[in-house]
């Protein structure tokens, strides 16, 4: 018997069973998908590692499991059950028209199909087995006569309030998992938060003048390309700021692992992490980045994505804030940094000795610290290098 266990990257994190794709009796394939798995962050899909028939599930639909729990077993020896009362069906000649061959979908076809509103019966799968993807959907979609716009749905609540003023909506699993890691954060570390100013005059100018050589590659240059660059900068002037704090020690990390928050709109937010910044180019980094965002709004990224962070970038001005703060530490993290919106402000800036009134692209950055870690002038330092890398770019 093989054993089908609940992977082991989640790093302690409890997943529920969400749905079995092949009931025991039933023949798969290597790399099947066999379970959905809901984690506190993603949506994970457990595929077969060999061929046979699914023995037993050991662990049922709404159930929790551990990283490295068995889930089901897989018989490689076996033959599919065919039920007894019935004979086995002559072959069909082939896919019907319009017709769907594999109906077990995986998230993002399930969330493409949500978004369309498209029936899957009536889209004809391309990928294996007669498998819909999402691309499918996209094409089904992009090829349906225009209907007039529909009303939202409203959002799905639990009962009303006895009074009849308020309504109960349950928390999700994200939500519940959110709620626990920043309590935990703000009661284990005392938190300050320090605030500088950067003008992203050059970085914008430089950004102008290598975007279209960027696209040329099929690579978004974003502005957060540029943060996470002046991240890695500020980092190997103040080292101690990539750290972790322990009782007896500050561990110092080597590699500059940076998780950028991603917001999922009312779903929460995840964050997953560019391994390695300090080796990569500013291509190197638009590239992951834009790799890394698309995969997590169609709800494709794994528990190994969003692994082994050391620094996380929060960039709320994009949704509008100037400054927040504190931005809560991603523990066990010991800093975090807050990029708010970028806006034309009125500045004075020296030219030639003179005082000169200007209007530049300006916002507010804030490097939120685990005191226990850092001190303020550590916290500065950093901050100083920052702003010094993103108004360092020369076009």
């Amino acid at each position: 018997m093989h054993d089908v266990i609940v992977p082991l990257e989640q790093e302690g994190t409890t997943a529920k069973i969400h749905q079995w794709y092949v009931q025991p009796g039933q023949r798969v394939a290597v790399n099947d998908p066999l379970v959905e798995l809901e984690t506190d962050k993603v949506t994970v899909e457990v595929p077969a590692l060999v061929a046979g028939v699914l023995a037993e599930i050991l662990i049922q639909p709404g159930a929790e499991a551990k990283p490295g729990e068995v889930l089901a077993r897989i018989d490689p020896a076996a033959e599919e059950e065919v039920p007894a009362t019935k004979a086995a069906p002559a072959p069909e000649p082939g896919p019907v028209p319009g017709r769907a061959v594999e109906t077990r979908h995986s998230p993002a076809v399930r969330k493409a199909l949500a978004e369309t509103g498209l029936d899957p019966e009536g889209i004809t799968g391309t990928g294996r087995d007669g498998r819909l993807t999402r691309d499918d959907v996209r094409s089904a979609a992009r090829a349906r006569p225009a209907a007039p716009p529909q009303p939202a749905a409203p959002a799905a609540v639990a009962q009303a309030a006895p009074s009849g003023g308020s309504t109960f909506v349950p928390h999700d699993r994200m939500r519940l998992a959110i709620a626990r890691n920043m309590l935990a954060s703000v009661t284990q570390a005392p938190q300050v938060t320090a605030v500088f100013e950067a003008d992203f005059g050059p970085l914008m100018a430089h950004r102008a003048k290598h975007k279209a050589e960027f696209a040329g590659d099929g690579i978004n240059l974003s502005y957060t390309a540029y943060i996470v660059m002046a991240c890695v900068a500020a980092m190997r002037a103040v080292p101690a700021v990539n750290s972790r704090w322990h009782e007896d020690r500050l561990e110092v990390f080597r590699d500059i692992n940076i998780g950028i928050g991603t917001a999922l709109g009312d779903k929460g937010l995840v964050v997953p992490v560019i391994g390695q910044a300090q080796n990569l180019s500013l291509k190197g980094v638009a590239a992951a980045l834009q790799d890394q965002t698309d995969r997590a709004r169609a709800g494709l990224l794994t528990p190994a994505d969003m692994a082994g962070g050391t620094f996380t970038i929060s960039n709320h001005g994009v949704s509008g804030s100037l400054l927040a703060a504190p931005i809560i530490i991603n523990q066990p993290q010991s800093a975090i940094l807050g990029v708010g919106k970028l806006e034309k402000r009125v500045v004075v800036r020296e030219v030639a000795g003179a005082d000169t009134i200007q209007i530049r692209p300006m916002a507010y950055v804030s490097l939120t610290i685990d005191h226990r870690s850092l001190d303020g002038h550590q916290t500065n330092a950093w901050l100083s290098a920052f702003v010094a890398s993103l108004e360092g770019w020369a076009a």
